[in-house]
């Protein structure tokens, strides 16, 4: 460890021997099992022989998306193994139910009813395997008046609310900039595939675990919904600033913005201090917490004009070492780039170089372990790779492969 660098650890194995059966497209079922791979479960992903998941033909690069390993597809499926079988034949659901009996977990993000059509909905699969966790991630949950429609990120940010309380008051609804409901979605059926399993480690069964992008993304706005529920506030866009205190939000400095968030009244007076404008907290529109809140705009432009003598860096050094929390606002390259996230290895170059000599760049999990750090063991598989040596390892014989690769039951390697 040099230079304040987090110690190289291994990769995180809290997971081995869990196999996890992916039947998952797109984003929120992906990243859920992402979440799994990266701590070391065996996460077989089922697709498609024509043309697998539909995040493999998404992404800035049109020549990966040709490949079928399109930037999107990548982002989250690294350390998972690819069998590419049709779920419709015959042969591949039995095939399927031979994996079932194998498995302890199945995440699948099909509208509700399609896994029932193909005949392998939970009730079929407690029957071949009573200790499995499924888990089923769709828009709308698995009943109510909305089960059966599509959802779509974009769909799901407005039904939630979301989008309703991002941007300023003028130019709201704005869509958040990055799939934050299936991101979400993805992440809570991880937290409860987990607690299933804990529990499962007791009681010896499984259980149907049923998971709303919906309500997903509406709990996750804790205060906002809170202060409605409790409060009867309607919750209303505020731009960058900070609903519950001032000045908190994004300022100007000479050469761009910066974030500051003076949320306590000793904050603010350092922050006045350091401004040369000490007459700030004395001023009776800004001298308490309220007042502050109710006067946000007159409070902003003194501190706007007094940062505009200096660069954003300087103010967030200063800033920091006063105390006051500060820091600039980055783009994606920037942000990665940071030594803060270069020392913490966030991002992880997998697999073996290609002809130009680079490697697969993905990112890890949001925290570390005390003896290891999440990771993925192998790159973003191509369509159907790992199919032959799954059905090997399920008994099957080599002829048999045969025929079903010649007959389009599966495709691949």
């Amino acid at each position: 460890m040099t230079n304040g660098a987090a110690p190289t650890l291994p990769p995180a194995s809290l997971l081995n021997g869990v196999r996890v059966l992916d039947l998952t497209n797109v984003l929120s079922g992906p990243f859920c099992t992402y979440q799994m791979a990266l701590l070391g479960a065996e996460v077989i992903k089922i697709e498609n022989p024509d043309g697998g998941d539909l995040a493999r033909s998404l992404g800035a690069s049109a020549e990966l998306n040709a490949r079928l390993m399109g930037a999107s597809f990548q982002a989250q499926n690294a350390g998972k193994k690819s069998l590419a079988m049709d779920l419709k034949s015959d042969e591949g659901r039995t095939v399927f139910l031979k994996l079932v009996r194998s498995a302890d977990v199945l995440v699948e993000n099909f509208r509700p009813g399609v896994m029932n059509r193909l005949g392998l909905g939970y009730e079929t699969l407690r029957k071949e395997n009573p200790r499995l966790i499924y888990t089923a991630i769709s828009g709308f949950g698995q009943d109510g008046p909305l089960k059966s429609n599509q959802a779509y990120d974009q769909i799901i940010q407005g039904m939630s609310g979301i989008m309703s309380v991002t941007g300023t008051p003028e130019t709201a609804p704005i869509r958040v900039g990055y799939p934050v409901a299936d991101t979400l979605g993805g992440l809570t059926g991880a937290f409860a595939t987990l607690a299933a399993l804990f529990a499962r480690g007791q009681s010896g069964q499984g259980q149907f675990i049923d998971v709303s992008m919906l309500d997903s993304s509406i709990v996750s706005m804790g205060w906002i919904v809170s202060n409605y529920l409790s409060a009867g506030v309607h919750p209303a866009p505020l731009g960058n600033e900070n609903m519950t205190a001032a000045p908190s939000g994004t300022f100007m400095a000479a050469d761009g913005p910066l974030n500051i968030a003076a949320n306590k009244a000793e904050q603010f007076v350092k922050l006045s201090d350091l401004l040369n404008r000490p007459d700030l907290p004395r001023d009776p529109r800004f001298a308490e917490r309220e007042t502050r809140k109710r006067n946000r705009e007159a409070l902003n432009a003194e501190i706007n004009a007094a940062l505009a003598s200096n660069t954003v860096a300087h103010w967030v050094t200063e800033l920091t070492r006063a105390g006051v929390p500060a820091g600039p606002v980055l783009s994606i390259p920037q942000v990665l780039a940071h030594p803060q996230i270069v020392s913490r290895r966030l991002v992880q170059d997998v697999g073996e170089p290609d002809a130009s000599g680079q490697r697969t760049r993905v990112a890890r999990a949001g925290y570390r372990l005390g003896d290891s750090e999440p990771s993925a063991q192998m790159p973003p598989p191509e369509l159907g790779q790992h199919t032959t040596e799954i059905l090997l390892s399920l008994g099957l014989a080599p002829t048999t492969i045969e025929w079903f690769h010649r007959q389009s039951i599966v495709a691949g390697q």
